[in-house]
């Protein structure tokens, strides 16, 4: 393909950023780069000082190849509050058309618009293709995670009460017609699973959607590596890996590991209600939360664990962290909602269950079967192989563009 100048709009980007699509972003645009084409990224260094209240851990600037540019104003939160509210990048809008004039792009990726310039960003781009790729829900629920009053799955529109249960004020936009005026203006949408896209369909999007999985950065050897390292904790663990906050579902498998001596809990990640998850845990040995981890003893981590547990309780668009372990030779044991049965029995890389007390069977189960582990280990990473490896999921991207082309 000829090199194509890409422009990328998105609220977060590493190191401004709180979970996978800001990595996926970091790694779309590198996976481009090192094909030969030009990346701009474009990104809101406000909204996440919003969010965060601070600034992100320190990290060395990366010489990859991407040009990033961190939008950033002295309104600070009201820039951020005025496109919540308004739908359109009222602070930042004429910075970004004047980006999109000079660079003069070929293709437009808009990743999580809501805070960068919601509707309004989309249509930015002139004659560009436009595509947009939606790592949320946003496109039909205002929280984006589809997770009603903060406490449970999303099965019907309570709209308004639910966002003011979130504390957060309803975005004016949204019942205007807005965001359905600006929809023809994209040539692509992309869900990342097959879930998401039908659940899209259930409440209300009407435009078509491709499907794109997310996908593991670098070559995978057509055989899985032996991991020779030492393991890093002393007993039998299984792992958790993610944000610590109640639709991850934590909270449901910390009882199970307090009448499960056989093995350990390690929990990997920060969030909202971490003390509160910390607070359900004391007093059981067997369960240890290590914070945030760096991507190298992550690795190490996924290596030696038993399984992966994925106990969400809402309605993720993919999982990154199921291929990851998958990649790393580890079965994953995934609640039976969302995109993980898809992912388990696309993959054959691991267990699904349904209620919280069948978990203690699917812990025991694999703990006392090598042979099982062995097996779905090797199913696990194959699937990786052929299904979210850069090669098969950038080359795709890359055909749909050259189809609208």
């Amino acid at each position: 393909m000829t090199p194509l100048r890409f422009g990328m709009f998105t609220t977060f980007y590493p190191p401004y950023n709180f979970g996978g699509d800001g990595i996926d972003v970091q790694r779309t645009a590198r996976a481009l780069v090192r094909r030969g084409h030009q990346v701009t990224v474009v990104h809101d260094v406000d909204a996440y000082r919003a969010l965060a209240g601070g600034e992100p851990p320190a990290q060395a600037d990366a010489d990859d190849g991407v040009e990033v540019i961190a939008l950033q104003s002295r309104l600070g939160t009201l820039s951020s509050l005025l496109t919540h509210q308004v739908g359109r990048p009222v602070v930042h809008g004429s910075r970004m058309r004047a980006i999109v004039r000079e660079r003069r792009f070929d293709v437009v990726v808009f990743h999580n618009a809501s805070l960068v310039g919601g509707p309004g960003l989309l249509d930015l781009g002139g004659d560009a293709l436009k595509v947009y790729v939606a790592h949320e829900h946003w496109l039909v629920c205002p929280t984006h995670v589809l997770w009603r009053f903060n406490q449970e799955p999303f099965d019907a529109r309570a709209c308004l009460r639910c966002v003011l249960a979130y504390r957060r004020p309803p975005q004016l936009w949204r019942y205007t017609g807005a965001l359905e005026r600006r929809l023809p203006e994209v040539d692509l949408f992309i869900a990342r699973s097959e879930f998401s896209r039908r659940i899209h369909q259930q409440f209300g999007f009407t435009e078509p959607m491709k499907v794109l999985p997310y996908f593991l950065p670098g070559a995978l050897p057509a055989t899985r590596p032996v991991d020779e390292t030492t393991s890093p904790h002393g007993r039998p663990y299984f792992l958790f890996v993610g944000r610590l906050a109640r639709i991850k579902g934590l909270h449901t498998v910390l009882p199970r590991f307090a009448s499960y001596p056989e093995a350990d809990l390690l929990v990997i990640g920060d969030g909202e209600d971490e003390a509160m998850l910390r607070q359900m845990a004391a007093g059981a040995p067997n369960i240890t939360f290590l914070g945030r981890v760096a991507n190298e003893a992550l690795t190490r981590y996924y290596a030696h664990a038993m399984a992966l547990i994925c106990p969400s309780v809402g309605y993720e668009t993919f999982g990154i962290v199921l291929i990851e372990a998958l990649r790393a030779g580890t079965p994953v044991i995934a609640r039976r909602i969302g995109p993980f049965p898809e992912i388990v029995e696309q993959s054959g890389g691991g267990l699904l269950y349904d209620r919280d007390e069948d978990l203690p069977a699917c812990l025991s189960r694999l703990q006392s079967d090598p042979a099982l582990r062995a097996d779905l280990a090797e199913r696990g990473y194959r699937a990786c192989r052929e299904r979210w490896s850069e090669a098969v999921v950038v080359d795709r991207f890359l055909q749909y563009i050259s189809d609208l082309r």
